[in-house]
């Protein structure tokens, strides 16, 4: 998916400059390519490119000749130094990163009385998560835990990467993002339709009012196709932004300057992470709807028999690998 989505990069440059789409981040913010990527090129580059020349090249040929382009002009060259892209050999990185995170987080046993460092570290993420679920979507939300957690520290872990000598954050390409964003919106859809029914799901897309549906049907429609490029843009947006000035300013007054603006960095990737998560909540609460329960008397509604905070230490165990 990450390669599919590499033509987004030419939007950051002239077309001249295609054939370094695959590292402008690393160019525009003074940055070289790091030294894993050229490592990972230089041992499957050559397969990879022949592949790539053998069976993708042609098909994109075929493709971008109906809109009168090459797909050199939206690829950039196909060479053997760039046949694995930086953001893929960062984002595999950040993936692997994302697991030793929490490896290194969660301990052995949880405790109540004497809790680690590290579980409270974790606890006070999980705890964040969960209460945006319970707020936004209600308490049957809660089952959706594990895929945004997922989202919220492989999204966080790959932005702080930037910040970390020798490697790129691959939020920082659009091939990434946009990937990030479109997960996001097949993840949602999916959960409207499994919890609604496919006519069901198109039918919130009406509205409320029958006599206004022919108008708002098709402006939440295309609101929603527009959601996973809003995500992508967003999120790639303010990390390219944020790669650009500590490039440009690495060099200034030796490291007095970059450390002043390490904070705002941090500020910048665990706020971009937040926004990320609460718009997809956001998005799963529109779609995911708590049934009615008659036999009981409770409801599916935000205030229903919320979990307990002493059942989180139970939680993490089955939430984490």
């Amino acid at each position: 998916m990450l390669w599919f989505f590499s033509g987004t990069e030419t939007n950051a440059k002239a077309g001249e400059h295609a054939a370094a789409a695959t590292g402008h981040a690393a160019e525009a913010g003074a940055h070289h390519t790091p030294a894993i990527v050229e490592l990972v090129n230089h041992y499957i580059g050559q397969p990879v490119h022949e592949f790539q020349l053998h069976y993708t090249k042609p098909v994109w040929e075929k493709f971008f000749g109906y809109f009168g382009t090459t797909p050199e002009k939206v690829f950039g060259e196909y060479t053997v130094e760039n046949a694995v892209p930086w953001y893929t050999v960062m984002f595999i990185l950040a993936a692997i990163l994302t697991i030793i995170v929490v490896w290194i987080l969660k301990p052995n046993k949880l405790s109540e009385e004497e809790p680690s460092n590290t579980q409270l570290t974790l606890e006070a993420g999980m705890l964040g998560i969960r209460n945006l679920l319970l707020d936004n979507v209600g308490p049957h939300g809660l089952k959706y835990f594990p895929v945004i957690a997922t989202f919220g520290l492989l999204i966080l872990i790959s932005n702080l990467m930037g910040l970390v000598p020798g490697l790129m954050s691959p939020t920082a390409s659009t091939s990434v993002t946009l990937a990030l964003g479109i997960s996001s919106f097949v993840y949602y859809n999916y959960i409207g339709i499994h919890e609604n029914g496919l006519l069901g799901h198109l039918k919130h897309f009406a509205g409320p009012v029958a006599w206004l549906a022919f108008i708002m049907f098709p402006i939440e429609l295309i609101s929603n196709f527009v959601r996973p490029v809003s995500l992508g843009v967003r999120l790639f947006g303010n990390l390219f932004g944020d790669e650009q000035i500590l490039g440009t300013i690495s060099g200034l007054v030796a490291w007095i300057v970059p450390a002043l603006i390490m904070p705002l960095s941090l500020f910048v990737a665990f706020m971009q992470t937040f926004i990320f998560v609460l718009l997809s909540v956001i998005y799963i609460g529109e779609v995911s709807h708590a049934h009615h329960e008659g036999g009981d008397g409770h409801e599916g509604h935000g205030h229903e028999e919320e979990p307990s905070t002493k059942s989180l230490h139970d939680e993490a165990l089955a939430v984490l690998p």
